[in-house]
């Protein structure tokens, strides 16, 4: 009898480090709330990031409409009374026109098929987060979707890196088209002003 119940006794404390340990195990596999800060706070900086961007574009292409309009206006009557301003004029036009080309396609959206498969879900190859991968879905087909990224921890928190990276790829594209239109504009101005400059003082 006492055999049993020491075997007893031990048979229950196994059990009972057992399950400790997968708690344990458990608790180890989900990330911590400094991960989810983590995320959050990329995410507020990636909006913030992408927020300044398109007010870069809009700034750009509001000053060069305007400089468009005054040149369009007023510059075909100068250049009817002193033609020797036309080849700058042109150069300065072709700058503007160009600028806000570069600053409209830094704001331009980008849209997938808008589409999934199940067979995605189950290969954990789509992002949920992302409204261009199911704007395109039933509501019955993304809640259930949804339900299952939820229902794995691994596949919903590599939604969430997957949806990090997204962002700022789509933040990097908009970046470089906006340095490709500051730079053109620059450049334009400079230039245009350089040959008006030459053309007014050495040109008859």
């Amino acid at each position: 009898k006492k055999k049993a119940k020491k075997g007893s006794v031990k048979a229950k404390k196994l059990q009972s480090d057992n399950k400790k340990l997968i708690e344990k195990l458990g608790k180890e596999k989900l990330p911590g709330r400094g991960v989810e800060s983590m995320l959050r706070l990329t995410a507020r900086n990636q909006i913030n990031l992408s927020s300044i961007a398109d007010n870069k574009a809009n700034i750009l292409i509001s000053i060069n409409s305007i400089i468009l309009t005054v040149l369009v206006s007023l510059g075909i009557g100068k250049i009817a009374d002193y033609p020797v301003i036309t080849f700058p004029a042109i150069v300065f036009l072709i700058t503007c026109l160009s600028t806000i080309v570069f600053a409209i396609l830094s704001t331009r959206p980008k849209f997938s098929s808008g589409k999934f498969t199940e067979e995605d879900i189950h290969n954990k190859k789509v992002n949920l987060l992302f409204f261009g991968n199911f704007y395109n879905m039933e509501m019955e087909d993304y809640e259930w979707a949804v339900k299952e990224m939820m229902a794995d921890q691994n596949y919903l928190y590599s939604s969430m890196i997957r949806d990090q990276y997204s962002l700022g790829k789509v933040i990097s594209q908009k970046y470089k088209l906006l340095r490709i239109a500051y730079t053109i504009f620059m450049i334009g101005l400079i230039l245009s002003s350089l040959l008006f400059a030459v053309f007014v003082l050495f040109v008859d």
